[in-house]
């Protein structure tokens, strides 16, 4: 939680002075930046607490009404990255990774939905688990940024969208690893009661 507080202190406190000098290259799109900034902030505060078993089975009320607050804030955040890519100075490279980390999000959302209209709370935990992950992506992505030489190591139209890429990529392919490894552990456990 303290990389979320820290990470969204950082951006607000970029975008605090409402004038073309804070917003630089985002000046004139600042309503696109503010509608994935909202949304994006309501899915960072809201995503652990959705976790917390004691929330879902004390409170189950309170665990929907957040999920459908987070699924609107997922939206809302989409939209807005929607008009920011298509609005990029960046170049095609940039446009793809953020394009495509874009429809990642919306589509582990899309599932997570799928999965618990139709009763599937299992399948459910596991899509918004996957969603959250490239939630998180821009927190990552920060962290990544500030190691030092990591900019250094190629041009920022280069470097951006690798580290964009890698910042939810490697973290999703580590939990699809460990899913993976869990139901294999599962066989054999059931195999070896047979």
């Amino acid at each position: 939680m303290a990389a979320i507080i820290d990470f969204l202190l950082l951006a607000y406190r970029k975008y605090g002075h409402v004038d073309a000098d804070a917003y630089s290259i985002f000046w004139a799109r600042r309503g696109w930046l503010w509608a994935h900034l909202g949304g994006g902030t309501l899915t960072l505060l809201l995503g652990p607490f959705q976790f917390l078993p004691r929330l879902r089975t004390a409170f189950p009320w309170v665990h929907r009404w957040t999920g459908r607050l987070y699924l609107l804030a997922v939206l809302i955040a989409c939209a807005g990255a929607a008009g920011l890519i298509a609005t990029t100075p960046g170049g095609v490279g940039l446009q793809v990774a953020f394009a495509v980390t874009e429809l990642a999000w919306l589509f582990t959302a899309l599932m997570g939905f799928i999965a618990i209209r139709g009763k599937q709370p299992h399948i459910h935990r596991r899509w918004m688990l996957r969603n959250y992950i490239i939630t998180f992506v821009f927190v990552t992505f920060r962290a990544a940024t500030l190691i030092p030489g990591v900019m250094g190591l190629a041009p920022p139209s280069v470097m951006i969208p690798t580290l964009l890429w890698l910042s939810w990529v490697v973290p999703l392919l580590a939990y699809e690893i460990s899913i993976g490894m869990r139901r294999r552990r599962a066989g054999r456990i059931l195999t070896a009661a047979d």
